[in-house]
């Protein structure tokens, strides 16, 4: 029930969430772009700076086994992490101040390793895009963390962690929920409109 609950307040929160189109796909971004990014959001290697600053923990640490599912997202082997959301955060989309902290449980601690844009398709009237690269979607929300019904955009960046699959692939084979209790093994999330 809490759990329902909070995907609520999620949605509703994030219904707000504004974004202006992106006219235009750039190359992509510099290091220098990136590393102050990564400048601005150290603070939160930190949890509990997260916590302070309104990210609040789902709890269940994501991750995916490579099942490819027609009209569905395709998401390769690998894990996404624990989300930290920030209900706060709305308006046009800033690079400094995205609306979930990705961390990976690693011997009893949480490690920082991305952040996250979600963009909900109520406010987006085209396909967003930051740091040059187009968002993911749109898709139902993912079940149980964020209500079926939340159609959405979303974009990870992986910018504490090294991915092979790409800065910017929603799932990283390098991250892992072994051993973490609350390990959430999702299914492919539905296209929506295509």
């Amino acid at each position: 029930m809490k759990t329902r609950h909070l995907a609520r307040v999620v949605v509703l929160a994030l219904a707000g969430f504004g974004v202006a189109p992106a006219s235009s796909f750039a190359e992509e971004p510099s290091k220098a772009e990136l590393d102050t990014i990564r400048d601005a959001l150290a603070k939160y290697k930190d949890p509990y700076v997260a916590v302070r600053d309104l990210y609040l923990s789902t709890v269940g640490c994501v991750h995916y086994d490579g099942m490819k599912v027609a009209g569905h997202m395709e998401y390769p082997k690998g894990g996404m992490g624990i989300h930290f959301v920030n209900l706060t955060v709305q308006g046009p989309l800033d690079p400094m101040r995205p609306n979930v902290l990705v961390y990976e449980p690693v011997g009893g601690k949480l490690e920082l390793v991305a952040a996250e844009w979600l963009v909900p398709v109520t406010v987006a009237k085209e396909r967003p895009a930051l740091f040059g690269q187009p968002f993911q979607g749109p898709m139902e929300g993912h079940e149980p963390l964020i209500p079926q019904g939340f159609v959405h955009y979303d974009l990870h960046a992986w910018l504490f962690k090294d991915n092979p699959l790409g800065m910017f692939s929603p799932t990283n084979p390098d991250v892992t929920c072994e051993g973490y209790d609350f390990g959430l093994l999702e299914h492919p999330t539905k296209i929506v409109g295509q």
